[in-house]
């Protein structure tokens, strides 16, 4: 956090994203998830007593075990509940702890208590317009066929997001989205990307046309290889829709 705000990166990289690859191999969008998850443990370490590790060290007979705040011990533990208000947080991770029988719980365990405190808190919708989301199906069956497809949030509502998909739009529960947690550049390939798959999209398309379109819809990043934007192109050529 101190390395981004200070700019400490400057020396030797023109962004912080770039430094991180080379000085720590982080990719993209890890350095930030790693600074929202370091406020979240500071703020989990609120709950515990005033123990320091030496004195626990020195003397641990001293200390009973439920003294002791089981903390995390990863980022993906803590990532589910970045969005969290901070009292939010340690109810969370206090109700995560006891569903995992008093151990460090999974982050499964984590997301799946937030969730449950989303839906009966009705935590405001923390999805942003232009955010690059991934559907999932669940159990709902009109999400079928758009399992895995990318999706643009065009609308935050309180308890759902109207999303665009390369083929059209809908509008799906939070609980059947989830962020790719795209920097606002990436985003914004995404976005040039649907548009181009739109423009190419008609019914009268042949099958394989379409397969490839939806191949591309549901890309886990957010740019082209070299080999896909050939093949874009060329139907792009082939069907008259570049800009």
């Amino acid at each position: 956090m101190e390395l981004r705000n200070r700019r400490l990166y400057r020396s030797t990289h023109s962004t912080f994203e770039e430094y991180c690859k080379d000085r720590f191999g982080f990719q993209r969008r890890h350095p930030y998830r790693l600074i929202e998850a370091s406020a979240v443990f500071d703020n989990l370490m609120k709950m515990c007593p005033n123990w320091t590790q030496n004195e626990i060290e020195d003397d641990p007979a001293t200390v009973h075990s439920d003294q002791l705040q089981i903390l995390p011990t990863s980022e993906g533990q803590i990532r589910p509940m970045t969005k969290l208000e901070p009292q939010q947080q340690r109810q969370v991770w206090q109700q995560a702890v006891e569903q995992a029988g008093n151990k460090i719980p999974s982050a499964r365990i984590v997301s799946d208590v937030v969730q449950r405190i989303i839906e009966r808190t009705k935590v405001p919708n923390t999805y942003q317009i232009d955010e690059v989301c991934q559907i999932l199906v669940k159990d709902n069956p009109e999400l079928r066929g758009k399992g895995g497809c990318w999706a643009i949030v065009t609308t935050a509502n309180e308890f759902s997001c109207t999303v665009k998909l390369w083929d059209g739009e809908l509008t799906v529960g939070l609980k059947h989205l989830k962020s790719f947690d795209y920097l606002p550049q990436e985003c914004q390939q995404v976005q040039e990307l649907s548009d181009r798959l739109a423009r190419i999209y008609s019914d009268s398309l042949e099958e394989t046309v379409k397969n490839l379109l939806q191949s591309l819809g549901k890309l886990n990043r957010p740019y082209l290889t070299a080999m896909e934007e050939k093949l874009l192109t060329l139907l792009e050529s082939e069907y008259g829709k570049i800009p």
